[in-house]
């Protein structure tokens, strides 16, 4: 896969069509995993340049996902982007020790989601 490849880890089809919508512009190239599990095979297959792993997920959760993802050789530096509607104090640094590069709270601004996308992955 080229390195301005996505995979967005997300089970909530209308948070993945707005992502999409919203990449559809850019030279990046969007894949889609729906749970946890398929995520992490998804990212070790495909290896992407950035993901965008949902926490709340069917199988393993996103922390769960993002501490095999680090585990990996193939996938141990990868950027990843921890998302989660369900932020609650503290949920930020579970984020960050499980492996998270970022995290971003929903709602968030489509366009903040789109700078930190850039800022972990630069458009070439």
């Amino acid at each position: 896969m080229s390195a301005a490849t996505i995979l967005y880890v997300e089970d909530n089809e209308a948070n993945r069509m707005i992502v999409r919508d919203l990449l559809k512009r850019t030279k990046y190239t969007l894949i889609e995993a729906f749970d946890g599990e398929a995520g992490v095979a998804k990212a070790l297959e495909a290896r992407p340049g950035l993901i965008l792993m949902d926490i709340q997920l069917p199988k393993i959760s996103g922390l769960e996902a993002i501490r095999r993802l680090r585990a990996a050789p193939a996938t141990a530096a990868t950027p990843i982007i921890a998302i989660t509607s369900f932020a609650l104090s503290g949920d930020e640094q579970k984020a960050k020790a499980a492996g998270a590069t970022a995290y971003l709270a929903k709602p968030y601004s489509p366009f903040d989601l789109l700078k930190l996308v850039r800022q972990c992955l630069p458009e070439s």
